[in-house]
């Protein structure tokens, strides 16, 4: 145990200062050297208030990073051993009982130290943080037989590969406030590959677990680590408020590692996601809000969430995701600075009917694609259903959808508009897009059932569903049809 208390040395380096200060400011050149850093302090802390801060983007709120905790825990105090073989659940649980001793005065940190510590799922506490050192490793046991079984999410109704309980996060946390995972770039390591395995083999009988899941909390920061190799989802939020995820790196083999999204938002609320790098077997970032009739009754939308400055890899599935599972509604979604790379599809919304609710409010700003098959892609039939109990006629609406900024080379395809007669795409917005092409064919640009504009000179060619306007805003030509099919999924 190490207590953090330094009242005594900050008395004695306080009347140190007393007696320094006089001497500093008799010379007038240091004096307006003093004041020049000064000046420049305020103005580096001012922009790093506005910047460190959590956001400020359609009414989220800004707040500060979390304070260091009073006191500190090492897990070898609880008979952690590091060898990448003996078992750690009990110590990873005495340790988060000691920290949970210590809520009511401003919680307290575990440290995990460099080694390779094997565990089965853990709980985390409120008011906790828990740091990985340099070349510390949590491995998570491959053994199903150690991981608990828990209901199906209630805004699914299904574990989401099987009926009935699903299998737990190796992290886990439910009803927390103010947790903090980060460290020194430490890795939290599902070892996934004998649960990939068994999955493509049919022999679980339960829907995987992911490796970080927290659920119902909020004042969530994940920061400066790695997460690798999750048995399913990566890092799954659900249901929470005031999420920060920064400067995180995740990752899992691009080919054979089925459903390793790697950051789900799933009905969370004011969240940002800055400074990742993401290359994993599904989805980079995939936005949820529940499933068919279940997400319906649920009704917990995704919204406020800000997504910048990461570089993304999805050789399966896309950069960047809205749904499928989106029946509780996402809004209010800003993805911008993201550069995606060597991926089967850049940035997508997918939903269906049964799904009912609304995708709106989204805004891509400064994105880049680099070797892409499929850019941008919006595909109202993505028909996977929990059950048959969802209802045919809960059709979803997609609408305000902007694109600004958009280049890049490599791409096959750099727009597929797929709406529907019942699913139409409202109000869609392109300005300023240049993508450089490696299949020359008509109909590049593939719209069906869509309204929306261009807003100056875009390449390639707009679909004709599209209305034309200058960049001063004013219309130059109207849309030929809004219901003009010319998808072709054989380029």
């Amino acid at each position: 145990m190490v207590d953090n208390s330094t009242l005594g040395r900050f008395h004695h380096q306080r009347l140190d200062l007393r007696r320094w200060v006089p001497a500093f400011f008799t010379s007038h050149k240091t004096l307006l050297t003093f004041l020049w850093i000064a000046a420049f302090a305020s103005v580096f802390l001012w922009q790093r208030n506005i910047a460190g801060g959590f956001l400020v983007y359609g009414g989220i709120p800004a707040r500060p990073m979390p304070m260091l905790r009073p006191m500190a825990f090492n897990l070898t105090d609880f008979g952690g051993v590091g060898d990448g073989v003996t078992l750690n659940t009990e110590a990873f649980k005495r340790a988060v009982s000691a920290v949970s001793k210590f809520g009511k005065k401003g919680g307290a940190q575990l440290n995990v130290p460099p080694g390779r510590w094997l565990t089965a799922p853990f709980n985390l506490t409120s008011h906790m943080t828990l740091f990985l050192a340099e070349d510390a490793v949590i491995l998570g046991i491959d053994d199903e037989k150690y991981w608990p079984l828990m209901p199906p999410l209630p805004s699914y109704g299904y574990g989401r590969e099987h009926p009935g309980p699903r299998y737990g996060s190796l992290i886990h946390g439910q009803h927390l406030k103010d947790v903090v995972i980060t460290g020194h770039n430490g890795t939290i390591n599902g070892q996934g590959q004998t649960w990939w395995k068994k999955y493509r083999q049919k022999r679980l009988n339960h829907t995987r677990g992911p490796l970080v899941q927290i659920m119902f909390s909020s004042d969530i920061v994940i920061t400066n680590i790695t997460l690798r190799d999750s048995p399913f989802w990566t890092l799954h939020p659900y249901d929470c408020k005031n999420i920060t995820i920064k400067g995180v790196t995740i990752l899992a083999p691009v080919f054979g590692a089925p459903n390793t999204d790697g950051i789900d938002p799933d009905s969370c609320e004011d969240m940002l996601i800055e400074d990742c790098y993401i290359s994993v077997g599904d989805d980079a970032i995939a936005i949820k809000s529940g499933w068919d009739q279940y997400g319906i009754a649920y009704g917990r939308p995704s919204m406020n969430i800000m997504i910048r400055n990461l570089v993304v890899r999805s050789m399966v599935s896309a950069g960047i995701s809205i749904g499928s599972e989106m029946s509780g509604g996402v809004s209010n979604v800003m993805v911008e600075n993201i550069l995606i790379w060597d991926s089967r599809r850049g940035v997508r919304i997918k939903t269906a009917r049964g799904r009912g609710a609304y995708v709106r409010q989204i805004t891509y700003r400064n994105i880049t694609f680099e070797n892409v098959r499929v850019g941008i892609v919006m595909k109202t039939d993505y028909n996977e259903h929990p059950d048959d109990g969802y209802d045919p006629m809960a059709l979803p609406i997609l609408r305000d959808i902007s694109f600004t900024t958009v280049h890049g080379q490599g791409v096959r395809v750099p727009v597929r508009i797929h709406g529907s007669e019942e699913i139409p795409v409202r109000n869609v917005t392109f300005q300023d897009m240049s993508v450089g092409l490696t299949y020359k064919k008509k109909h590049i640009f593939q719209c069906a059932f869509v309204q929306g504009r261009v807003i100056g000179t875009i390449y390639p060619a707009p679909c004709e569903n599209l209305d034309r306007y200058n960049e001063q805003g004013q219309l130059v030509k109207h849309s030929a049809s809004q219901n003009v099919t010319d998808i072709d999924y054989d380029i």
